[in-house]
């Protein structure tokens, strides 16, 4: 069994995020265990710990616009699997998330036990997903949106869900330190990845990948 270093964990349900830790802390005593609940929390430990052996992801975190966080992180870091770990588990969800580059798929229903099977499997090289899975294939215009999605670079990406926020050009160049006119380039830059003429349509786009009540089961009650 191979013994992971460092595994990050994202997910902003504290009571499920302690539960889960403090099981796989009993079987794995010498890994040392990163949380973030929000997207920017997640980008922050990404970057700092680029030798993390795994990444359990939370496809509902705030900032996370569904699929989208999956998608950039498998992109940007794909020295790091990604386990879902979700409170939705209806088969389309779970095949366009190994579809998006997910290396397992775990609901918050399944068993510590079988959570610990699903991430040893992962960490040995292999690809796991709950035995009641149907077959099935994301929607081809989804795969080849977020194939443009992920042709974007972190910086790119980031005004992309600044954009989504409603936040101004201006607003944007004051968080991130930078001028007006470089936002604007960026701007440019991403409408044409994403083959659209402008932010609405960017966001629209973005959009698609979100996550929709109509994909999922209802949420487990926390």
């Amino acid at each position: 069994m191979f013994l992971p270093d460092k595994v990050i964990i994202a997910d902003d349900h504290p009571l499920f995020r302690r539960a889960l830790l403090e099981t796989l802390k009993e079987r794995l005593a010498t890994t040392n265990w990163l949380q973030a609940e929000t997207v920017e929390e997640l980008d922050a430990l990404l970057k700092q710990n680029t030798d993390a052996d795994l990444l359990l992801l939370d496809l509902n975190i705030p900032g996370a616009h569904g699929f989208n966080t999956l998608i950039h992180v498998r992109n940007h870091f794909p020295q790091i699997p990604v386990v879902v770990v979700s409170a939705y588990e209806d088969s389309d969800t779970i095949n366009k998330a190994m579809s998006y580059g997910a290396a397992g798929f775990v609901p918050k229903s399944t068993d510590v036990g079988t959570i610990f099977t699903a991430i040893n499997q992962v960490l040995a090289g292999e690809l796991w997903t709950p035995e009641s899975l149907n077959d099935g294939t994301a929607n081809d215009s989804k795969a080849e949106m977020a194939e443009r999605i992920a042709s974007l670079t972190q910086q790119q990406y980031k005004i992309l869900l600044m954009f989504a926020e409603g936040l101004l050009n201006k607003q944007i160049a004051y968080d991130l330190n930078v001028s007006e006119a470089t936002i604007k380039a960026h701007a440019t830059a991403i409408f044409r990845k994403l083959n659209v003429r402008n932010r609405t349509q960017a966001v629209i786009c973005l959009g698609q990948l979100d996550l929709t009540e109509g994909e999922f089961t209802q949420e487990l009650t926390q």
